[in-house]
């Protein structure tokens, strides 16, 4: 009864698909890909046909699950302590000791709470006859929870009639499942997900796991190591101990001291302070000596080993090439067996001995032979097709999928009523990985008949449901970060106001006098001398490359945004993606008569950007920062437009009020510079009397700004409108 229920809920919603990708689109839910060394950022494909896993079939999932985590963290205690695992020769000690993911840097060292693998994905396969395989275990940055956590909820909202009648186990529950395991191994202090910067391939996911779990979102810079505690370094330079990092780089670029040398995105020191139980490092470096693929044939033994029990979940069957019978079976059956590299991940260096010819095959069999622990070979599992709606034609299509099982260890071990299904991008592909091209589904776990069920059973509090993450203050902002502030009010200010007067301008060039169009062209510094006026129009909103572009400003205004999601809300950020969204559609519709019109769209964007931050629960300090960069450009913007002093008044109003929120507090030195710049160039557009009020702020500014340098390397933010321009 539930199934067929839920099967229908699964039909509405692929009828219903557009509408859930538009608002994934303007929720900027992410994944990015690097190709031909470079970053591609686009919109995680996702597909409405959800996997759905009976509630039966999930508590045995659920079991097998906890086993196997429980074990691989019983492994990682025992090989970086007593190695009694070694000595009672379950795991061979060359597989141990040379496994490119075993850290002597961490030998001896237990973490707070005991535990090492704090989040683990484990990726699962069904085959045809309904059985689950376990394909690997990644316990070092798993990633991609995200996405069917953010999905369920436009899901629900889409149909919320259909989602009343079917009882799906409510997947809400991981941010909290996530913070609780935080919480619980935290030495002292704050909270932190440490990302290794704008430009990873999951940085979506790192920024809305922050908002959503209330921990502050920290680059490798905002970090400091003193006396061998962890600092935070908030926009005024105060230090704030923290107490856990929830790291989202590889353990080799952690610390440079400990791991590479050559490492920019790393925290100098972060292991000493690791090593004294001074911090806790979720997941805990040296893990990758467990989820190594050769290490993956012998988790069963673990299992026997450390629990006393039989594996409930069935590893792949495997070949390792270093055991000399093992080695003739791969070599005998290239053409039967998946070789896979243990050095690579993402799908990458996984090859189908099937595809390969005779000679691939020899070269393949020459590297096996030359350096036999790199390799592992597998049993091709034929795992079920689940339908995806071809996005070109609507239609059903079958395709490969896998199941990425999320289990989070803290006080206890709790498996997360979800899970992010992987479809390939191509029909008959057995590889599924984001990286690879491949879309997600959600995963839809069906409740027992009596009742729907939470990971955190009586722990879970109603009233805790109207809030899933904790507030974001200014005392946890950093340098950085006050600087997109700032600069995200001064951009989103640019693309409104322009906009707005180059209407007028355009209105009159439409009544054949292209002269008219000039004074904007000088109030904004731009070529006044263009010979197709067309064209600059084109340039001026369009051109992505054009510094002084409208396109510009909102990209700008969005690398910022994006950058704040935990301080200001996905909720908020959607505006930006809007308007982003809308600048890049016009920019491909350029020729059409009406996408002048459609401009107005961009700038009602940024209206509601504005208000949603004004009537937000947004720390009032937090609003002041945007808020005082949005003035400023409005000034700046007036009197290079030359209106009156009466016009000037309301920008000038605002620009007190939101000075005073910040009264007596140190401030970061953009304001300062930025206001600096300003007051020298408003005597030589007359307006002396607005120079002399800003003045007064100057000097009350000049006493407070924050000495701390900003040690962002990939700045976002610049003003650009001219070359004279600071």
């Amino acid at each position: 009864m539930i199934e067929s229920a839920a099967h229908k809920l699964a039909h509405e919603l692929v009828n219903r698909r557009e509408a859930i990708n538009r608002e994934l689109s303007r929720n900027g839910v992410r994944f990015g890909i690097y190709k031909n060394n470079e970053y591609h950022d686009r919109l995680f494909p996702y597909d409405p046909v959800p996997r759905i896993i009976e509630s039966d079939e999930f508590d045995e999932l659920e079991k097998g699950l906890k086993q196997r985590v429980n074990a691989l963290n019983a492994y990682l205690k025992d090989i970086y302590s007593d190695k009694s695992i070694i000595h009672d020769g379950v795991v061979p000690e060359e597989y141990v000791y040379t496994s490119a993911g075993y850290f002597p840097q961490v030998n001896g060292v237990t973490p707070p709470g005991g535990i090492f693998a704090h989040i683990a994905g484990e990726d699962l396969v069904q085959g045809e006859d309904g059985r689950w395989w376990v394909l690997e275990d990644n316990l070092r940055i798993p990633s991609g929870a995200s996405y069917p956590l953010f999905v369920r909820d436009i899901e629900r909202r889409i149909s919320p009639r259909l989602f009343r009648d079917v009882r799906i186990r409510d997947n809400r529950e991981y941010p909290r499942l996530l913070r609780k395991a935080m919480d619980f191994v935290s030495t002292e202090g704050i909270a932190v997900v440490l990302t290794p910067g704008r430009y990873n391939s999951a940085f979506f996911e790192h920024a809305y796991l922050a908002e959503k779990t209330g921990a502050a979102l920290a680059f490798p810079e905002d970090l400091e190591v003193v006396d061998n505690k962890v600092f935070f370094l908030d926009y005024a330079g105060k230090r704030h101990r923290v107490g856990v990092v929830y790291r989202r780089l590889s353990d080799e670029y952690l610390d440079p001291f400990a791991f590479n040398p050559d490492s920019v995105i790393g925290v100098p020191g972060i292991l000493s302070a690791y090593r004294a139980g001074n911090v806790a490092i979720v997941n805990a470096p040296g893990n990758g000596a467990a989820d190594d693929k050769a290490i993956y044939y012998f988790v069963p033994q673990m299992i026997k080993y450390y629990l006393g029990e039989e594996p409930i979940l069935h590893n792949a069957p495997t070949y390792m090439p270093m055991f000399e019978a093992d080695r003739k079976e791969v070599l005998d059956r290239m053409g039967e067996l998946v070789i896979k590299d243990v050095a690579e991940a993402g799908g990458y260096g996984v090859v189908f001995g099937s595809s390969l010819d005779a000679a691939a095959r020899e070269e393949l069999a020459d590297r096996i032979k030359e350096d036999p622990r790199r390799f592992i070979a597998q049993e091709v599992i034929q795992f079920r097709d689940i339908d995806v709606v071809d996005p070109q034609t609507g239609e059903m299509s079958p395709r490969k999928c896998d199941l990425r099982a999320f289990v989070v260890t803290g006080k206890s071990t709790h498996v997360w009523y979800s899970g992010l299904t992987r479809y390939s991008s191509v029909p008959g592909q057995m590889i599924v990985n984001s990286s690879q091209g491949g879309g997600f589904k959600d995963t839809w776990v069906l409740a027992p008949e009596t009742g729907v069920e939470h990971e955190l059973g009586a722990e879970v509090q109603i009233a805790n449901l109207l809030s899933q993450s904790r507030h974001h203050s200014l005392s946890l902002v950093t340098a950085s970060k006050a600087d997109n502030l700032y600069w995200l009010g001064r951009y989103t200010e640019r693309a409104f106001t322009t906009l707005n007067q180059f209407f007028p301008f355009y209105d009159r060039v439409m009544d054949t006098d292209v002269d008219a169009f000039r004074p904007f062209a000088h109030a904004l510094d731009l070529p006044e001398d263009f010979e197709d006026f067309d064209e600059f129009v084109k340039s001026f909103l369009y051109d992505g490359s054009n510094p002084d572009s409208v396109r510009s400003a909102v990209t700008a205004a969005f690398n910022n945004a994006v950058i704040l999601r935990p301080e200001l809300s996905s909720r908020l950020l959607q505006y930006v993606e809007l308007a982003m969204t809308n600048i890049t559609d016009a920019a491909k519709k350029a020729a059409d008569a009406d996408d002048i019109y459609n401009q107005r769209d961009i700038a009602d964007d940024m209206l509601a950007f504005w208000g949603g931050i004004e009537n937000s629960p947004v720390d009032p300090t937090l609003k002041a920062f945007v808020f005082i960069g949005k003035y400023l450009e409005r000034i700046d913007l007036y009197t290079r437009f030359g209106l009156s002093m009466e016009e000037m008044d309301a920008p000038l109003r605002k620009l007190a009020s939101y000075s005073m929120v910040l009264d007596g507090m140190p401030l970061p030195s953009c304001f300062a510079d930025g206001l600096s710049w300003l007051v020298g160039q408003l005597p030589a557009r007359g307006y002396d009397q607005v120079a002399t009020l800003l003045k007064k702020y100057l000097d009350d500014y000049s006493g407070r700004v924050s000495a701390l340098a900003i040690k962002d390397m990939g700045s976002l933010s610049a003003m650009n409108m001219d070359a004279k321009r600071f």
